[in-house]
């Protein structure tokens, strides 16, 4: 019995001996798939739209993002808007500017020299606006007259901080050109209000309510100007 396993440990010892030389000669594949890596630019093609659609809402976004490494990227949206609030008894206008700032991480594992993503990022938000009240009731009594205040308010020197969570999915449909689509929880951190009045909506932000959280969605095309492949 102790004659067998002998042989037999050195039968199997022998094979594996065998198929690491075998293997061993085989040449291994060379090819190495490398990607882009540069800056992409692009404009959110969903603000145009809905400045078509609605009279009370005009806008333009334009987005990047930097590839620092195999998995993240620097991200960066700029943009402008105007957005007129229809509540019951006050009508409102704010318009101004934005910047968002951040981070993306690609969790999205390619295949060969594919260049696709499902990403969640971080932003920190930045908002200049100034607010109109366009007009106002004065009296809300339903049994009395209503009085309608119609000289607009504005104030300017507004300003908006707040931070975002994003998750999205980018796809390269044609070589270096993507479409994005992206969601984003917001948190207002630090919100002025014109005296007497609350801001109902901060450019970037969307609309504030009381909670002071948020919620955007995002729809871009983008191209992407390759520097280097990595």
């Amino acid at each position: 019995m102790l004659k067998f396993f002998i042989k037999t440990c050195l039968l199997i010892l022998f094979v594996n001996v065998s198929a690491q030389q075998k293997n061993d000669s085989i040449p291994k594949d060379s090819i190495v798939y490398k990607t882009n890596y540069g800056l992409r630019l692009g404009i959110d093609i969903s603000k145009p739209i809905r400045s078509i659609l609605q009279d009370y809402n005009s806008g333009l976004e334009i987005v990047g993002d930097y590839r620092i490494s195999k998995k993240w990227y620097a991200a960066a949206e700029l943009g402008n808007e105007k957005f007129t609030t229809r509540e019951d008894f006050t009508n409102s206008t704010s318009r101004g500017s934005y910047i968002k700032i951040g981070l993306n991480y690609n969790s999205y594992k390619n295949w060969l020299d594919m260049n696709n993503e499902i990403f969640t990022g971080f932003r920190y938000g930045f908002a200049t606006f100034e607010q109109t009240l366009n007009n106002y009731q004065i009296n809300s009594n339903p049994l009395l007259p209503a009085l309608i205040n119609n000289v607009p308010i504005t104030v300017k020197g507004l300003t908006a901080h707040w931070s975002e969570l994003v998750l999205g999915f980018r796809a390269e449909v044609y070589p270096n050109i993507f479409l994005t689509f992206s969601g984003s929880y917001k948190i207002m951190v630090s919100l002025n209000d014109p005296v007497n009045f609350k801001t109902h909506y901060a450019p970037g932000f969307n609309r504030v309510y009381t909670s002071n959280t948020g919620f955007g969605f995002n729809y871009t095309i983008s191209y992407l100007i390759p520097f280097r492949k990595k």
